[in-house]
């Protein structure tokens, strides 16, 4: 039987880790607050059209791939740590420059929203890729590696509900610029506690070509990305229409629900039971949300949300360090994280454009979620029937 569990060793939770950790997690909180908050604005206050919304939603996912491919360079030429610091510092300035436009009243065109979209995602792209897979791998010893991909991507995980609370919060007030501070501290919180670790020295290596696919994207992993891209679309469209803070509180506690069942009714479970098990509450989650008013909904198809992501998501993570060949763990990390970014956003936009109309704001979220359940079962009938044994042919660890 084919089985693969994680075990936890105290001697990972050392002050470096924690502060890695949580920088994560102030990243992620600060990108998700976006998430209820950027729409409402971008209707709102700049007159958008329902497809001009939708783009400016897919620009971040597509400004994540310009960067990715000057990964291995700058952090070969440069030190690791100054990168990601920087990099989190140019998405400051340049949400910074966001809320000039925000707090002058400014009306710009479609073409200055993309461009800014596009810049946050490729600096904040750099930064993600940075921390998760190559700072952590640093301060962590070798046979604790693993590990501490899974935990940092649960930190992460977190900021998915912590994030549009947040944004909801501010929303409520109608107060986009608020969302904007908002995102200003977490980011700068991330950088202060990336500056309070210490890194090894490396001698820069000169041999590095500028452009290339080392820690960025790992090609023997295109099938797994693909479909963890179709799954995150799926997360995208139900949060492109659902976006009250009852929810998203729901959606944590059963992202807490998935940490228990990982650790104890998966422990040993067979290796393709998670994914399985995730999916099918995903699915269940959409069935009830399409075809129930009960209000009780309203609380149960959260939580099942939130315990089907975190069983397939944190799973998928550690299909794609399985795949890795030996050195390539940051590159593992990268590709795992461009394929969730990538499908969450553009899962956003697909919805938001199926899912508004001109006159009225999130006017069909039924029509949305019968879209994505039928998403999920074809994401499963693949992952069953395909993509596990494609998985277990081609690891390599």
């Amino acid at each position: 039987m084919n089985t693969q569990n994680t075990p936890v060793h105290i001697r990972l939770w050392h002050k470096n880790f924690w502060c890695l950790a949580l920088a994560y997690l102030f990243m992620s909180v600060a990108l998700y607050s976006f998430v209820p908050a950027l729409p409402l604005w971008l209707i709102g206050n700049q007159g958008m059209s329902t497809w001009q919304t939708a783009l400016s939603l897919f620009c971040f996912g597509g400004g994540i791939w310009l960067s990715g491919g000057f990964c291995n360079f700058l952090t070969q030429r440069y030190r690791r740590n100054n990168v990601c610091v920087v990099s989190v510092i140019a998405a400051v300035i340049i949400l910074a420059a966001h809320y000039y436009i925000v707090s002058e009243k400014m009306q710009v065109p479609l073409w200055i929203i993309a461009a800014l979209r596009l810049a946050f995602g490729a600096v904040f792209g750099m930064a993600q890729m940075v921390l998760s897979g190559i700072l952590v791998i640093d301060v962590c010893e070798s046979y604790n590696r693993t590990e501490a991909n899974y935990c940092m991507s649960w930190f992460y995980r977190f900021g998915l509900s912590l994030g549009p609370i947040a944004g909801v919060i501010a929303g409520m007030f109608g107060c986009f610029q608020g969302v904007l501070l908002f995102a200003i501290v977490c980011l700068v919180v991330a950088m202060m506690l990336i500056l309070t670790v210490s890194f090894p020295f490396r001698a820069p290596d000169d041999n590095v070509p500028v452009f290339g696919l080392d820690r960025f994207f790992l090609p023997q992993g295109w099938l797994l990305s693909v479909t963890l891209l179709l799954f995150a679309a799926v997360v995208g469209m139900v949060f492109s229409v659902i976006h009250s803070i009852e929810f998203f509180s729901m959606l944590a506690t059963g992202f807490l629900l998935s940490v228990i069942a990982q650790r104890i009714v998966f422990a040993d479970a067979e290796l393709k039971s998670e994914v399985i098990a995730g999916l099918l509450l995903v699915g269940t989650a959409l069935l009830l949300q399409v075809t129930r008013s009960l209000s009780v909904v309203s609380l149960v198809m959260p939580v099942m949300m939130g315990l089907g992501i975190g069983l397939v998501s944190g799973r998928f993570l550690l299909f794609f360090i399985k795949l890795s060949r030996h050195c390539q763990r940051g590159t593992s990390q990268s590709t795992y994280n461009i394929s969730w970014e990538t499908g969450l956003w553009t899962g956003m936009a697909v919805g938001f454009l199926i899912g508004n109309n001109e006159q009225q704001y999130g006017v069909n979220d039924s029509l949305v979620c019968s879209i994505a359940f039928w998403i999920v079962v074809a994401v499963l009938l693949l992952y069953n029937f395909a993509i596990h044994k494609w998985y277990l042919h081609h690891k390599n660890r």
